[in-house]
């Protein structure tokens, strides 16, 4: 039978149709679920999903809409865009276990998806659920992950896509995409957060339609992760997941793709969830260690892990409850432990980008916390490419990697000009709605 969906807040309980234009709750602002009656039984689920790994259908070789059942918000298969995202392979790590302490280390690595990062995954549902209620621009702030896949999925389903990053933060490799694909590229005084705030308001007060992770629709899609992830264990859980966390939606996700499949009995234990954060931006760390019941503030993120430089992130409380359904934790580690352990994870032939690796700099200090055993079941998640950030990589391999410095390019001679017959440059522009709406036609 199908499930029955609605949007539900996680503070008032209140319920909206998964059809309004909502990212957070209209009673009392916090965020929203999308929430389903489910009435399946799980043998029929696990043969349905195996069976459509032999089967071409598009949505069959998407690893999210592989399992629609468990995402059936939507009205009309037509408007689901897929760019066969998911199905993202788990490796064997030898030497990062060793490194860890641990006799046996997988990585489940997201990076290996269309546009190099676990963002994909969120991404087709959330631009399916644009494509649904007709929108026309789709936008986001981003550090750089988000931005790629928005701007890919956008242009796949015949979007704008406008792009707020915070101007000088966002490493090049990211932004090429962008500018690849088409988006706008919006460049805003100040960092994440202000480019965070820009964007809300105004999804709120015109058309545009918003996909960062606040936006329910988005960590639909990437919970599949974690169903994913299950599957290819034979739905035998593993005794612990890390996760990278940075604006807490994936964790979120995973958390709740985790839950839907214990109450469902797909599985029959939860596995521990563990969020790991740069010290440079920790505030649910900090929240976690100092015993607080709310999100402190910390000033300005400070991390070279571009992808998780966020001060305030916006799935805290949901990140929160993942944690607590899972019976995890949230911890923080250095720049130089994150530095290492990406070179570690190097070393056993998979690579990552900077903010994939405070999985293993966090799993080394949880084992020195006899917080995980030696002996017990691991799988961390990589979200993102070692495409996506290479001047770290090499930088930190010619040792001249550090916290906080200016790196220098310049052409020394040029020959035989190429017209960039279509450019699409970058906007520097203030952070001003008015003069981003008439830019973007609002």
């Amino acid at each position: 039978m199908p499930a029955r969906s609605y949007l539900k807040c996680i503070s008032c309980n209140a319920d909206f149709d998964v059809h309004d234009k909502l990212y957070t709750c209209a009673r009392c602002g916090d965020l929203l679920d999308v929430t389903y009656e489910f009435a399946y039984d799980r043998d029929y689920l696990k043969r349905t999903f195996r069976e459509r790994r032999l089967s071409n259908h598009p949505l069959d070789r998407s690893g999210v809409w592989r399992f629609r059942e468990l995402l059936a918000f939507y009205d009309d298969p037509k408007h689901i865009v897929t760019m066969s995202e998911g199905n993202t392979p788990i490796f064997l790590a030898p030497r990062s276990a060793r490194y860890a302490g641990i006799h046996k280390l997988q990585f489940k690595h997201q990076g290996l998806n269309p546009t190099g990062s676990f963002k994909d995954n969120g991404m087709t549902s959330g631009v399916t659920q644009a494509r649904a209620l007709s929108a026309r621009v789709v936008a986001c702030a981003s550090t750089g992950n988000t931005s790629a896949s928005m701007a890919a999925y956008a242009a796949q389903a015949g979007l704008l896509a406008a792009v707020f990053i915070p101007a000088g933060q966002i490493a090049f490799g990211k932004l090429s995409q962008s500018l690849d694909y088409g988006a706008k590229t919006l460049q805003i005084d100040g960092d994440f957060d202000a480019a965070m705030q820009l964007v809300l308001e105004l999804s709120k007060e015109t058309d545009l339609y918003l996909l960062n992770s606040v936006n329910p629709f988005r960590l639909e899609g990437q919970k599949a992760i974690a169903i994913e992830l299950l599957e290819q264990l034979d739905w035998q859980p593993p005794d612990h997941i890390l996760v990278p966390g940075g604006n807490l939606g994936n964790s979120s996700a995973i958390g709740k793709g985790l839950k839907e499949c214990y109450d469902l009995g797909l599985i029959d234990r939860l596995p521990k969830l563990h969020v790991i954060q740069a010290a440079g931006a920790n505030p649910l760390a900090i929240m976690y260690n100092s015993k607080l019941t709310t999100l402190p503030k910390i000033g300005t993120a400070h991390t070279l892990a571009t992808a998780i430089k966020i001060a305030n992130p916006v799935s805290w409380k949901k990140a929160v409850r993942a944690i607590e359904w899972c019976q995890g934790s949230c911890i923080d580690v250095t720049e130089q432990e994150i530095a290492d352990a990406k070179a570690i994870i190097g070393s056993d032939g998979i690579g990552c980008e900077p903010a994939s690796a405070v999985t293993l700099a966090g799993l080394k200090r949880l084992v020195e916390a006899s917080i995980v055993d030696k002996d017990e079941n691991v799988v961390a998640i990589l979200t993102g490419s070692l495409m996506k950030d290479p001047d770290y990589t090499v930088n930190y391999h010619m040792d001249k990697l550090y916290e906080k410095a200016i790196y220098h390019t310049e052409t020394i001679s040029a020959q035989g000009h190429i017209k960039a017959s279509f450019a699409n440059k970058p906007l520097q522009v203030a952070a001003d709605k008015i003069a981003i709406r008439k830019l973007l036609g609002l």
